[in-house]
C-alpha cells in the first residue's frame, strides 16, 4: 500500500542496527519520565490474522475516479509486550502479489503511535518518516507527511468500526496542507484467527537467516565508551526472538538487553532482502526512542557463511562508519560483531560482541519496559 507517495499498509501497526545504534543520542539516552501508558494496548485489536478486501484510486490527486479492488491477507504481532506491532502483508494486487511489513511503535512519554511501512518492491529504500497519532473514542488517526510526484502531500490515515472480527481502514491525501482530502485506499479486514501465522517460506527466497527463526538466549560484550581509547568492557545478557516476514525476504525480531545497574532496554530489529542486488538490508528502532531515528539501513552480503553489512552514521555529532558481522549462523549458535571507523573504514575499532544460544524453552522473551 505504498505508491510513490506514503505509508500505507494493510496494517500501519519494520531497523538501523541489530543491537546496538551508532546514534551519539542513545549513548546518552533522555531522562526517564512518567509513562504514559494509556494507548499502549489500542493495537491488540489487530493481532492475529487477517483476510482483507482493497479498494484503491489508481492515479491519486489526479482527477482520477477510476478505483480498482482486489484481496489480500495481514499476520500481525505483538512485540516487546506491547510496545511495537509487526504485520506481514500480501496484496493480490493486479500485476501480481506486493508483499510488505509494516511496524508501529508506542512512545510512553507523548501517548502516541508512530508507525513504518517497508514495501517489499522497494527492499533497501529508505523508511518515510513515520505517521504519527492515537486513539481516541475507538478510532485511530494518523498524519505523515510526504512527496508525490515531486510535490508535498499530507497523508492521513483512519482506522475506524474496529470489532472482535472486523476493522475498516482508509488512507487519505491532501495536496493544500490539510484544506481537503482525497480518499484513496479503503481496506476491510475479517479476522481468520486470534493467533498471527509464521510466513510461508517462498522458494526463492534466501536462506542465510532461516536458521535464527526462534527464541534465543543472548550474552553481550560491549566496549563501555566508543572511540575515546576506552578499554573498559561490560557484559551482560539478554533474550532474542525472530519471526521471517514477507516469505522469508525478510525478518523482524525483538531485543531485550538486561543491562547492570537497571538500565534494561530493548528494540526491534526489521531486516530485508533485495533479490536482484542480493543483498541485505537492516534498520533498528531503539526502544528508548520508539519515534525513530530508523535508517538509513546497513546494507551487505553474505560470503561463505559471514554477513558484512556496512552504514554511514554518526556519534556525538561526528560521522563514522558502521560495520556488522554476522558468523557461526547454525540451528543452535550465531556470533555477531560491531564496528566503528571514524576515519572512513582505514582503522576499525570492535566494541560489541554477541553470542547466541537456541534458548531450551521456547517461550517468547519479556521483561525489559520503556
Amino acid at each position: 500500500m505504498k505508491t510513490s507517495a506514503t505509508i500505507a499498509a494493510a496494517s500501519l501497526a519494520a531497523l538501523l542496527l541489530t543491537l546496538a545504534p551508532a546514534h551519539s543520542s542513545q549513548d546518552n539516552p533522555k531522562a526517564a519520565k512518567p509513562p504514559d501508558l494509556s494507548g499502549l494496548h489500542d493495537f491488540d485489536f489487530f493481532v492475529g490474522e487477517w483476510k482483507a478486501h482493497h479498494k484503491r484510486l489508481k492515479e491519486r490527486l489526479a482527477a482520477s475516479r477510476e478505483w480498482e479492488e482486489f484481496d489480500g491477507t495481514c499476520s500481525n504481532r505483538g512485540l516487546i509486550d506491547g510496545f511495537v506491532n509487526a504485520d506481514d502483508n500480501v496484496f493480490n494486487a493486479p500485476g501480481g502479489p506486493v508483499r510488505g511489513v509494516g511496524l508501529a511503535s508506542y512512545d510512553s512519554g507523548t501517548g502516541e503511535w508512530a508507525s513504518w511501512w517497508l514495501d517489499g518492491r522497494n527492499a533497501h529504500g529508505d523508511l518515510d518518516p513515520p505517521a504519527k497519532g492515537r486513539f481516541v473514542n475507538g478510532v485511530g488517526t494518523f498524519y505523515s507527511d510526504d512527496t508525490l510526484r515531486g510535490k508535498p502531500v499530507r497523508v492521513k490515515v483512519t482506522w475506524s468500526g474496529i470489532t472482535k472480527r472486523s476493522v475498516h481502514w482508509e488512507q487519505a491525501f491532501s495536496g493544500d496542507g490539510g484544506k481537503t482530502w482525497e480518499t484513496n485506499w479503503i481496506s476491510d479486514f475479517q479476522r481468520v484467527s486470534d493467533q498471527p501465522r509464521q510466513t510461508e517460506a517462498d522458494p526463492a527466497a534466501p536462506h542465510d537467516f532461516d536458521s535464527r527463526v526462534g527464541h534465543w538466549d543472548v550474552h553481550h560484550r560491549r566496549l563501555k565508551e566508543r572511540l575515546l581509547d576506552s578499554h573498559e568492557w561490560i557484559e551482560f545478557d539478554g533474550k532474542q526472538t525472530q519471526w521471517h516476514m514477507m516469505g522469508g525476504f525478510a525478518n523482524v525480531d525483538e531485543n531485550f538487553f538486561y543491562i547492570p545497574g537497571g538500565a534494561a532496554f530493548n528494540g526491534v530489529t526489521l531486516r530485508s532482502y533485495d533479490p536482484k542486488t542480493r543483498k541485505w538490508a537492516i534498520w533498528w528502532l531503539d526502544g528508548r526512542s520508539p519515534f525513530g531515528p530508523i535508517g538509513p539501513p546497513l546494507v551487505g552480503t553474505f560470503e561463505n557463511g559471514v554477513g558484512t553489512l556496512y552504514n554511514d552514521d554518526t556519534l556525538r555529532g561526528k560521522p563514522v562508519k558502521v560495520r556488522f558481522i554476522w558468523s557461526n549462523i547454525t540451528p543452535t549458535t550465531a556470533h555477531w560483531e560491531q564496528a566503528f571507523s571514524p576515519d572512513g573504514g582505514k582503522t576499525w575499532e570492535t566494541n560489541w560482541f554477541t553470542d547466541f544460544r537456541r534458548a531450551p524453552s521456547e517461550a517468547p522473551a519479556s521483561g525489559a519496559r520503556r
